[in-house]
């Protein structure tokens, strides 16, 4: 019997102990600082106990963390002091870099591996866990050469059971990508929402106007800004570069429209359709 402990049970934790505790030969035990997500997830059944970090420590073959990256940071080393020897430790953060570091030239460094599943929904908390969330996904393992091979294949095994198919990146290029590809999105969702929110103050206007193509590109900006916002932080060069190079396309958008230019607006649409080959690889 394999015994899981998840330090963090909102949606991307909730969902891991899900699918997790319903494999055979696994228990799941359950850490969350707060009291009410704590209940919530043992109402839901997410996992087969709650348990206190201490306890966790104590009986857990591996602990998962799946809580907001700058509290990851602030754990990871603490963990690390505190396993027995053979634990395998998993993070499961939106950034890497900084959390990388933090852990760097730690004795137990070997015992960690950094992962990143790229999979999630626009909701938070232990309601917003879903069966079947990873299903499909890929899932991120960051400077795996720093991982001893034991915890790694471990990991690699864990996630594929979790449906996943695993790739490896340098910590820095995780971010830098994660910019451009995830973080960026979120932030042009929630500028999107605020210049709406901002012209039609009329919020039922808004609702009998919208558009599928309005709700779709605004639902990021349904996230939680307490997952949110250290995101931003900890990506925050990353991410700057990459609301500069967003920046440059929206002015030249804006000034092919001052121009009139239907030419070139067609050409830039045209290029931009070439995403259809990226995601549907």
């Amino acid at each position: 019997m394999t015994t899981i402990a998840i330090i963090g049970l909102g949606l991307i934790g909730g969902s891991m102990a899900l699918d997790l505790r319903s494999q055979l030969n696994v228990t799941v035990l359950g850490v969350d600082n707060n009291p009410g997500n704590a209940q919530l997830a043992a109402d839901l059944r997410l996992v087969d106990r709650l348990v206190t970090y201490d306890e966790a420590i104590d009986m857990a073959e591996v602990l998962i963390i799946a809580i907001p990256v700058h509290l990851i940071e602030q754990l990871l080393p603490k963990v690390l002091d505190d396993i027995k020897e053979g634990t395998v430790v998993i993070d499961v953060g939106s950034t890497k870099g900084q959390i990388c570091e933090s852990v760097s030239g730690h004795t137990n460094r070997g015992q960690y591996v950094a992962a990143h599943p790229l999979a999630g929904t626009e909701f938070s908390g232990p309601a917003a866990a879903i069966s079947g969330l990873f299903r499909n996904k890929n899932n991120i393992i960051c400077d795996k050469e720093l991982s001893d091979n034991t915890a790694l294949e471990l990991t690699e095994k864990l996630f594929k059971s979790l449906g996943m198919t695993t790739q490896y990146l340098d910590s820095n290029a995780h971010d830098k990508h994660m910019a451009y590809v995830s973080h960026l999105s979120h932030v042009s969702s929630f500028t999107l929402s605020l210049t709406v929110l901002d012209i039609e103050k009329d919020e039922h206007k808004i609702f009998n106007l919208a558009s599928t193509g309005f709700e779709s590109t605004a639902r990021l900006a349904k996230s939680n800004p307490e997952t949110w916002v250290p995101i931003f932080q900890k990506n925050n060069k990353h991410l700057i570069d990459a609301i500069d190079e967003y920046s440059s396309y929206l002015l030249k958008m804006r000034e092919a429209l001052v121009k009139g230019d239907t030419k070139r607006l067609h050409e830039m649409m045209t290029e931009a359709n070439d995403i259809k080959r990226v995601l549907t690889r």
